[in-house]
Formats: structure tokens, sequence, C-alpha cells
């Protein structure tokens, strides 16, 4: 009996492992490569949920907040391209292929799932890598093309040489434990 209280007391001296991890302030970057104009724009509000116990992976950012660095760009993505009234969101939601262990050392993880932009959902698998750091807190860095005409997102034959029909996406977050 003294044995059993001794082992209910130091299991729950050990700090639990948390499940549920989350970010309000992830940085999400895009890479346009056309042959005439190369540029990135990023918001740093990518916002995102990771439940380990039921495998769930969601970001969501509000494009109204990428920044290119050129106020005129910004407002003629907003408004021509991504139509950010009707569409003012771009989410990913899905799961890890297989769920890791986490460490301090970088592993590769795959996620599947849908990604909603421009008002379409297509399927996508998005390669990354996830560690836990000293603080409990997790990284995680995924990277994956999005083709803007998969989500019917039209770039005009003149503006082709400036613009890239493919984008590279970038995420780059730490997510602390949700208690």
């Amino acid at each position: 009996m003294i044995r059993l209280l001794l082992f209910l007391l130091l299991i729950s001296a050990l700090p639990a492992v948390a499940q549920e991890y989350g970010t309000q302030a992830g940085k999400v970057q895009f890479l346009s490569k056309a042959p005439l104009n190369e540029f990135t724009g990023e918001s740093k509000t990518l916002k995102g949920l990771i439940d380990f116990e039921k495998n769930l992976v969601d970001f969501f950012v509000d494009l109204n907040t990428l920044n290119t660095g050129i106020t005129l760009r910004d407002k003629h993505m907003r408004e021509n391209y991504l139509e950010t009234k009707k569409f003012p969101f771009a989410e990913f939601t899905g799961k890890f292929e297989t769920i890791p262990i986490l460490k301090s050392t970088f592993q590769k993880v795959q996620v599947i799932g849908s990604f909603k932009l421009h008002g379409i959902t297509k399927e996508v698998r998005i390669s990354g890598e996830i560690r836990q750091l000293s603080t409990g807190a997790l990284e995680l860095r995924a990277e994956w093309i999005v083709s803007l005409e998969d989500y019917k997102i039209e770039v005009p034959k003149l503006i082709f040489y400036e613009l890239a029909t493919e984008q590279q996406i970038n995420i780059d977050v730490i997510m602390n434990p949700k208690k």
C-alpha cells in the first residue's frame, strides 16, 4: 500500500506532456519567381493549432496581413488577385501521416489535408520538420508550392512576366503548449 501511494505521488509530480500546441504569431512567407520579377510577401499573424491526441493540424492566415514591402503591389494583390474582400483567409486543416515522437532535433514530417484559398479547397501533402524546444514549445517549418491556376486566381497575360503562376509557401512557427 505504501509503495502504491509513493508511486502515485511520483507520477503526479511528473510534468504533464502537452497534447495541444498553439500560436497566434507564426510566420508565413510566399516567394513569387517570375521571369522578370522576384519578390516575397509575408505575414507574422499565422494562427495555428496542433492537437496530437486528435491528430489535428490547423493553420490559417488573414490574407489582408500579407506584406510585400510595396503598398501599391499589396493593394493590387488583395483587390485583383486574392480578392480578400470575398476570400479573406487561407486555411490548412489536416493530420500527420505518422504522429511524430517529439525530440530536440528536427525530424521530417508529412501532413495531409485540405488547403483552402480563394474559395477553392484542394487536397495537399505538405512536407516539413518539427522539433521540441527546451522550453517545451514546438518549432515547425514547412514548405509547399501553390499553383494560382488550381485556386482560380487569374494572372493577366501582361502580368505573367512579373507574377509567377506558382508560389512557394513557407511557414515557420513556434507553438506553445496549451494549458
